[in-house]
Formats: structure tokens, C-alpha cells, sequence
């Protein structure tokens, strides 16, 4: 890794990577000062099962970063409380000056928790650090429409784009490829510690982090100079505090011994905390999906295997989807706190469809052996299909382990498939699964922005965040085009010809969509779950 701590801003170095134009796309813990029952009103203490990859922007695409970039970095733009439509947080304007540039200005007088000023040299510095390291598990491929990046003086940033009228362009400014960094503590071409980050404090955000203990225990501390949309933090301190298992964190929040618990409980968990008038549980808008994406090389029949037959492992993937039960894992293992999911775009967004309803399966939602059967045979496929299939018993919390036993019941009990399942720890699957070690696997989606884009745009790009070989030029060529349709229903359509097609291909299988849910101490004000699906520790109180 290149030096984290340089003197004088990095200006050139970023500038010269930019020729890389990757269009690869890319989702806590309390002290024991602070509870619910008697801690002081200063503290807050929330807990997770959710995990943290790497502070770095440009190192992770994953939910249990991204919550703690939300609190610490500044963002050019970004989502009120409440709303899912964004609007400047550290800029002072933003706006479309030219079809294919975007001009931001920032607010005077930023500046960072280690006393450096936040000028437009840092902006820069950002952007073209994610496509310059362009890492594996990182969104620098939110960035596909991204050309350069220009600063004619301290407070002015000039985006260029290389489509006109980019409708999304704004939102993925507030997304995970959007938080600004310190240009003289993060590398320029490399990612950077989480302890250079720290001990460099390069915070912007409604928080600074005072303490850091990977994965254990973070401490925040409001940041006084913050000048963005969001406000001044309501709390001094807040502590989060992470948790290996969901049944230790249900005890905590029972218990008092933390004031509220985000990601993840169980739906048991959840059933049971309704019912205890000490606690209050808070449901939201999710857009969570949960998919299984299919490796093109390695999975039966793949690419880079003995016996590579891309009809047969497009057969192999149909076959799947007309197994998989949506309606018995929804209510069996998550009790309706998820729903079944017959698209890639979640119900209730413009041009969602119900695509996988419509071309597997018995044609209205249920599972069809016989459908799946043919599918195999036609192929000349010998049942039954050995599928090794791999989730993270630790990220997408506790349920897991059920659903994905009954994924595999649903599709052994057909005959044509023997499922080999497998589990890692979230940190070392996220590494295995960009690097072709898992033929199928687990996945869930939190969204960016609450557009039909961000369920597209990172799965089905040729090099897409799954990194899973998935390339159609048909599809590139329709995301590439909805994202600067000006016209509603044109795009809309647009979408939905782009369902059709990879409903055809299926690189991902999804399966269920569900919501937004915290559970907090009676006493615990500001919990707040809205279409960001951003949850900011700045507005608890109590």
C-alpha cells in the first residue's frame, strides 16, 4: 500500500489513473456506560450483527461498512430524514450546467476533524481514487458514466460525464461511491487502513469516530464543524457495539444493556419483542432484496470447467428457479417479515415486473418439478446436478442457515439436484466470492438510492459487482441508455425490456424482498426508517 500520510494535498497522482474508465459496478457496539434502563442521556448505545469490511470508500460495497461511512464521512449530496430524493449536504448548489456536466459547489469554510481544509482538491481526489484502485469488493462501478473530474477553484467541482442527461447521476453521489476523503490521509492509488483512518481523522461527517475496535466496538463522538443537510447530532456519544450472534443481541436490547438493535434479528426474535413493553419495534421501507448469483465459470457446465456447455448451464440455472418455493421460505423461515420477489427490480418500484412469475415455476409463483425436469432433459443433462451452493452464516443474519437449508431441501426434493451447502464468515466471503471460489451463492442488496437503476446498474453491467462473468451487450447497451432517458414511461419500459432479458439469462436468481426493522428502548427517540434506507445514529436521543 502506497503511504496513507503525505504532505501537501495529492492532486496529480489520482489523475493520471483515470484512464482506467473501469466500468465495473458494485451494503457496532455499545459500552457498558450506556443503557437504556439508566445510562446517561449523552450516550447512546446501538447494536449489530452487521459487519465491517474496511473504512476505505474504494475497499467495500457491503451494508456493514456503508453504515459507518454514512455517520463519519461528508457527501456532495444526500437524502433528507424522511425522504428517499436527494439534495445537497455539503454542496451548496448542484446542478446540470452542460448535458454532459454536473457542477457542484461547495459550502466555504469545510473542513476536516484534523483541522485540514475540505476543498474541491479532495473531491476530485475521491472520485478518481475509486476508479483508479477500482477494487473488487468496492462501487467504483457505480461510477460507469463518470469521465473526468475538474476544479477550476477551491469550492467549484465540474463532473464530466460521458452520457447526456445521466438521471441517476445526483443519487449515486450520496451512494457508497460518493463519501468525500481526506486527500492527504487516504492513498491515492491504494486502499487505506482502517487505523490510518482513525488515527488520521479524517471525518467530515455528523460523527467522528474516537474508538476502534474492528468488528467489537465503535465509538462516535458528534462532529461540531459538521455543516451539511442532516443537523447537528441530537447525542454526544454513541457507541456501537457488534454482535456474533442475533440471539445475544435480542438479549441486549431486551435487557437494557443496549438502547437499540438494527441488523439483524430474527423473525422469532422480532415476534417475541412485540410483545415486551419495554422495548418498541420500528418497521420501514426496505428494498432489501436476497438473490443467489450463479458464477458463469465455475458453476455446472460453466465456462472454465471440464465440461463447459453454456445450454447446459443456462438450464441448470432455469432448473433452479423453477424449484425454489418463495412463498414457503417467506413464511416458514422470516414468518412474512419478507415477501416473495418474481423480479430484479423490488414490487412497488416504477417498471418493476414479475418476470421470473412468468417463465418459471408453474407459471403463477409456485415451484414446478415437472417444468424443471424438462428443462434438464432437453438439455441432455444427467440429474442429478451437483450444485455446491455457499451463504454467509454471519451477515445476512440468523435466519440464514434456515433458508438456505430449506433452499436446498426445495431443490433436492426433486431428484435433479444434489446440493452441496456451505458456509463462511461475511469478511472472508466477501473476499472468496468476487475471486470464482463459490459456483452459487448468497447475496443480499441494500439499495444506494431508491431507483430501478440501483438493481440493475450493479449486477448486470459487463463488469459488474458480482463478478460473476455475466456479460450480454444487449443489456449494457439498455442500462447505459435508461440512465439518461429523460421521458418516465419511456424509461420505465426501458427497465422493463432490461427484466425481460436477464430474466432470460439469469446470472441471479431473486427470491424475496423485506423491510426495514429496529428494535429500541421505550425511552429511545429518533429512530428513523425511511425510502433512504440509510440508518443515522445523528437524530436518537433519550
Amino acid at each position: 500500500m502506497a503511504s496513507a500520510s503525505t504532505n501537501g494535498k495529492r492532486i496529480a497522482t489520482a489523475t493520471a489513473a483515470f484512464a482506467v474508465t473501469a466500468l465495473a459496478i458494485s451494503g457496532c457496539a455499545g459500552t457498558s456506560g450506556s443503557n437504556s434502563s439508566g445510562g446517561s442521556a449523552k450516550s447512546i448505545t446501538v447494536g449489530t450483527t452487521d459487519k465491517v469490511t474496511t473504512l476505505d470508500p474504494a475497499g467495500s460495497y457491503d451494508n456493514g461498512s456503508f453504515a459507518v461511512m454514512n455517520q463519519v464521512f461528508p457527501f456532495l449530496m444526500n437524502t433528507p430524514y424522511g425522504s428517499p430524493d436527494v439534495e445537497p449536504d455539503i454542496a451548496e448548489t448542484a446542478e446540470f450546467t452542460a448535458p454532459t456536466e454536473y457542477t457542484v459547489t461547495l459550502k466555504d469554510g469545510l473542513k476536516w476533524a484534523n483541522g485540514n481544509e475540505l476543498t474541491s482538491s479532495d473531491v476530485k481526489f475521491s472520485f478518481d481514487r475509486q476508479l483508479a484502485i477500482a477494487d473488487d469488493n468496492g462501487p467504483s462501478s457505480l461510477l460507469y458514466n463518470l469521465d473526468s473530474v475538474e476544479t477550476p477553484d477551491e469550492t467549484t467541482v465540474v463532473f464530466k460525464l460521458k452520457q447526456e442527461n445521466d438521471q441517476v447521476f445526483a443519487q449515486i453521489l450520496s451512494s457508497p461511491a460518493g463519501p468525500i476523503v481526506d486527500e492527504d490521509v487516504f492513498a491515492a492509488d491504494a486502499l487505506t487502513s482502517d487505523k490510518e483512518i482513525v488515527d488520521g481523522e479524517a471525518f467530515a461527517g455528523q460523527y467522528t469516530i474516537a474508538s476502534y475496535d474492528f468488528n467489537n466496538l465503535i465509538s462516535y463522538k458528534a462532529n461540531p464543524d459538521y455543516q451539511g443537510l442532516l443537523g447537528k447530532a441530537e447525542t454526544e456519544t454513541v457507541n456501537v457495539k457488534y454482535y456474533a450472534e442475533s440471539a445475544n443481541l435480542k438479549l441486549a436490547v431486551q435487557e437494557g444493556d443496549i438502547d437499540v438493535a438494527f441488523r439483524s434479528l430474527s423473525a422469532t426474535d422480532i415476534a417475541d419483542l412485540e410483545g415486551n413493553d419495554k422495548v418498541k419495534v420500528h418497521q420501514g421501507p426496505g428494498g432489501e432484496i436476497r438473490y443467489i448469483t450463479f458464477n458463469f465459470n465455475t458453476q455446472p457446465f460453466g465456462a472454465s470447467t471440464p465440461e463447459a456447455d453454456p445450454a447446459k448451464a443456462l438450464a441448470v440455472r432455469q432448473a433452479v428457479a423453477d424449484l425454489i418455493d418463495r412463498e414457503e421460505i417467506a413464511e416458514e423461515v422470516y414468518k412474512g417479515t419478507y415477501t416473495p420477489l418474481y423480479s430484479f427490480m423490488p414490487e412497488g418500484l416504477t417498471g418493476a415486473t414479475t418476470v421470473l412469475k412468468d417463465l418459471y415455476g408453474d407459471g403463477d409463483g409456485a415451484p414446478s418439478e415437472e417444468k424443471a425436469a424438462e428443462r434438464l432433459s432437453a438439455a441432455g443433462i444427467t440429474t442429478p446436478v451437483v450444485l455446491n451452493l455457499q451463504y454467509s452464516n454471519d451477515h445476512y443474519g440468523p435466519s440464514s442457515g434456515d433458508e438456505y437449508a430449506l433452499i436446498k431441501s426445495q431443490l433436492e426434493a426433486s431428484g435433479l439436484f444434489t446440493v452441496n451447502l456451505q458456509t463462511t464468515e461475511w469478511v472472508q466471503y466477501s473476499k472468496d466470492r468476487s475471486s470464482d471460489v463459490y459456483p452459487a451463492y448468497q447475496l443480499g442488496w441494500f439499495p444506494d438510492y431508491s431507483d430501478g437503476d440501483n438493481y440493475l446498474t450493479p449486477f448486470f453491467l459487463k463488469e459488474n459487482f458480482l463478478a460473476n462473468h455475466y456479460d450480454n451487450p444487449e443489456v449494457n447497451d439498455l442500462i447505459l441508455k435508461q440512465a439518461t432517458t429523460v421521458d418516465a414511461d419511456e424509461r420505465a419500459s426501458i427497465f422493463e425490456e432490461i427484466q425481460a432479458k436477464v430474466g432470460a439469462d439469469l446470472s441471479t436468481v431473486p427470491y424475496l424482498q423485506g423491510s426495514q426493522v429496529a428494535v429500541a428502548g421505550a425511552g429511545v427517540d429518533g429512530v428513523t426508517l425511511d425510502a433512504s434506507f440509510k440508518f443515522r445514529y445523528a437524530p436518537l436521543s433519550k
